[in-house]
Parts: structure tokens; C-alpha cells; sequence
């Protein structure tokens, strides 16, 4: 029996800020929407207004244009508030979007016919903790990452899993990663591609000297903790703002309170069609797109 989705009434078209072309098709998408008697509003990422009834629940549906930066950006803003997210992609890369910029005529067609899915994508929590006190906490689509600072030396860390000590790390840093995050920093850095569905936190080293090299992937529901015990380091969430901690500093990483909703169409098998066809090139670079 096909199970049909049911069709979104009031829809958020939020574009990238700096994409001109991201905040044209915005323009078209939330006519399109309006021809087919549903409310919609657009405008871009910057805007306080639109973030803020995005907050207030306002909405079905949002409607995210550019790539995989303007993903993580609708991740954060949608999650807390339940709200699925349908990318269109005008960036380089999208690796967490389906639908390409020439296609969305045909997948808004289908989704107002209820002919998609909703996959569920697991977020971390990230807690930066000194002396017992919580000085900050996070949540990423993709990872946290402790990494050296200014200083080309390498940090010396140490990750605790379960509250047990796992190993000593010298080396540029610890990727803490989502399955959607393996195929982010963390595959750059030599980790493994987790299917979207797992809820398993990938643990990777950069750059390690006479340490553990290889990724470590945690039973699912297993936090980690990771402690600056040498050298100059930060912490960066998803790849915002890095914030500086000092010797003895931690960061907590557990599964997160939200999690991220895509809408996807047709079978699960696009992550992986999806995925080979950006594998083997790199359009930030200049290679075929």
C-alpha cells in the first residue's frame, strides 16, 4: 500500500544570503507555493524576523536554498522546532541535498501530492565544561570538533567514553562526528561514511603523532568526553565561531534533543547514489561539477 505524506499548508523559503541566484529561485519557489493555494513567506537566513517565527512554530515546511552550509544553518534554526527542511541546491557540493536547482519544479510537484519521506538525521550536544561549570553547549548536524589553535604544535587530549578513560591523543585535534558529519571534516580526515540512519557518535583524529590513528565508531547512545590536557586549543561547532579553552577544559559530546527532518523522495538508496556522484571530485577546486 502506498502511504501518502501529508501536504504542507503554510511553507519558510529561506535562501542564502550572499547566492543571488539562491534568493531568485526563493522568489519563483514561493510563487510557485502561492499558485497552488499555499501560504508562503521567503527571504534569507539573515533575517531576525524569519528566524524568529520559524522559532514560534509558524510553519510546515521550510524550503532551504544554496548547499550544505545553508543545511546546517536550516538544521539549527528547524530542529528545535520540529520542522521538516527541504534543500534545493545552488551551492558546489550538496552532499545533504537531493534536489538540484533545474529539478525543484518536479519535486514540489510530487511532495503536494504527498509522494515523499521524512529521514530522521541524528544531532549532537556539545557541552563546554571548566571546573564542573558549563561555560557553553551546542548542537551540530555534522560535529564538534578540538583542534589546535594559532599554534602549529599539536594538542595533547584525552577521550573519555562512558566516563572511562579511552586514550591519549597527541595530534591536531578530535573530530566527534553524526553519520551526517562522516562525510563532512570527518571523512577528510580519513574516517569512514556512516549511512544517515545510525545514531552512532565517529570519534577521528587529526593529523595523530604516536597515538591512536584510527576512527572509532561508538555504540550508539555512548557520549564522549574530550580534555584538553596540553598545548593551545578550541573548540568549533559545526564549524561556527571556534571558542578558546584552556588546559583542563572538556567538552561533553552525547547525542543530541533534536534531530534534523529532510524531506527525501523515492527510496533510501539516493544517500548512496547521491554520495557517488560527488565522490571523485571536488568542485570547490574546479573539477566537473
Amino acid at each position: 500500500m502506498t502511504v501518502i505524506s501529508p501536504i504542507p499548508k503554510r511553507v519558510v523559503i529561506a535562501a542564502h544570503p550572499k547566492i543571488t541566484e539562491a534568493i531568485t529561485e526563493g522568489a519563483a519557489i514561493c510563487a510557485y507555493f502561492k499558485e497552488h493555494g499555499l501560504e508562503a513567506i521567503q527571504g534569507t537566513f539573515d533575517d531576525a524576523s524569519l528566524r524568529e517565527r520559524v522559532r514560534d512554530g509558524e510553519f510546515d515546511l521550510m524550503v532551504a536554498i544554496g548547499g550544505d552550509g545553508t543545511m546546517l544553518r536550516a538544521s539549527h534554526l528547524c530542529a528545535p522546532a520540529g520542522l521538516s527542511i527541504l534543500g534545493i541546491n545552488t551551492g558546489r557540493l550538496g552532499f545533504l541535498i537531493q534536489v538540484t536547482q533545474k529539478d525543484w519544479h518536479g519535486a514540489l510537484g510530487k511532495m503536494l501530492e504527498g509522494q515523499y519521506w521524512i529521514e530522521n538525521r541524528m544531532m549532537l550536544r556539545a557541552e563546554h565544561q571548566r571546573a564542573g561549570q558549563t561555560l557553553g553547549n551546542w548542537h551540530a548536524l555534522n560535529e564538534a570538533v578540538v583542534t589546535r589553535g594559532p599554534s602549529i604544535h599539536p594538542v595533547r587530549l584525552a577521550a573519555s567514553v562512558d566516563g572511562r578513560l579511552l586514550t591519549n591523543y597527541v595530534a591536531d585535534g578530535l573530530i566527534a562526528a553524526t553519520p551526517t558529519g562522516s562525510t563532512a571534516y570527518a571523512l577528510a580526515a580519513g574516517g569512514p561514511i556512516l549511512p544517515p540512519e545510525l545514531r552512532n557518535i565517529l570519534l577521528v583524529p587529526i593529523a595523530p603523532h604516536l597515538s591512536v590513528d584510527r576512527p572509532l565508531v561508538l555504540s550508539e547512545g555512548t557520549p564522549v568526553s574530550i580534555t584538553l590536557r596540553g598545548g593551545e586549543a578550541v573548540l568549533s561547532v559545526d564549524g561556527q565561531v571556534p571558542i578558546d579553552l584552556a588546559e583542563g577544559d572538556a567538552v561533553e559530546v552525547r547525542a543530541g534533543d533534536y534531530t534534523a527532518r529532510f524531506v527525501r523522495f523515492g527510496d533510501p538508496g539516493y544517500f548512496y547514489r547521491n554520495l557517488t556522484a560527488h565522490m571523485n571530485q571536488n568542485p570547490s577546486i574546479g573539477l566537473p561539477r
